[in-house]
């Protein structure tokens, strides 16, 4: 089975759109920072997608159902601007050869939404947490990283920057075979798994902001870093307080 599209509701007419993508990956920052704006602007979801490739699990919701994970787009058409599609889920392709089945059903799409520019976003792992986490930029064009830089971006990435594993780097580079412009925005974030890219999230959401003209206001989510943070610091006072289990089993979940 490839990849499975199911349309969600009528699709808008689309217009020279910007194609972002913001899927779980180190610190969940692209997550984090593109659930945000579709929370901000409530664009139509039109598709979403499936395939025997995804996780062998399911999340259970707020009312206790249990339900798959999902990979979904989203569009938002308008005025005097270039149109908007959102990649947005809970999970990633699991393997190569699903990432690039993926990545080509995605980007056959590309036509009947007018998608003309693709931004994907993610992190970079660092030993250390870092105070004020830069953003990098790299693309499948000189023109297209020329486009999305400016004075708070850095495009020296070598020695910085390895491979950059999945759909954030597997989209632009696919892309390039179809003369689609992309690039990536990547940020500095903390290489644990269980770190959560907050801070990071808001540097790419600023950027965002100013480059796609979103009209976003951050002051909501900067109550929702504070709000998170707590959090965060009770839960990690109960796991240090928290007797260490007798068994060797583990308990193991899905991080996004």
């Amino acid at each position: 089975m490839g990849w499975q599209v199911t349309q969600l509701n009528k699709v808008p007419k689309l217009c020279n759109s910007v194609l972002v993508e913001g899927l779980p990956g180190i610190g969940n920052v692209g997550k984090i920072a593109l659930d945000f704006i579709i929370e901000q602007i409530k664009p139509v979801e039109i598709y979403d997608f499936y395939s025997h490739s995804m996780p062998h699990s399911v999340f259970v919701n707020q009312d206790n159902l249990v339900e798959l994970p999902k990979l979904r787009l989203l569009a938002l058409r308008r005025a005097r601007k270039p149109s908007l599609v959102f990649l947005a889920g809970d999970i990633q392709p699991v393997d190569e050869v699903s990432s690039h089945e993926f990545v080509e059903t995605l980007l056959d799409m590309a036509d009947s939404l007018d998608i003309k520019r693709i931004v994907t976003l993610g992190g970079i792992g660092m030993s250390r947490l870092p105070r004020e986490p830069k953003v990098y930029v790299t693309g499948n064009s000189k023109d297209a990283v020329k486009e999305f830089s400016d004075n708070t971006t850095k495009r020296n990435l070598v020695g910085v920057v390895g491979p950059i594993v999945g759909v954030t780097g597997l989209l632009p580079g696919l892309a390039a075979k179809r003369n689609i412009p992309a690039v990536a925005y990547l940020v500095e974030s903390f290489a644990h798994p269980l770190h959560v890219g907050i801070k990071e999230a808001r540097v790419l959401l600023k950027l965002l902001n100013k480059k796609l003209n979103l009209g976003i206001k951050l002051e909501s989510f900067d109550k929702g870093i504070r709000d998170l943070e707590k959090t965060l610091r009770l839960k990690t006072r109960e796991i240090k307080a928290a007797p260490k289990p007798i068994s060797s089993v583990k308990e193991t979940s899905y991080i996004g």
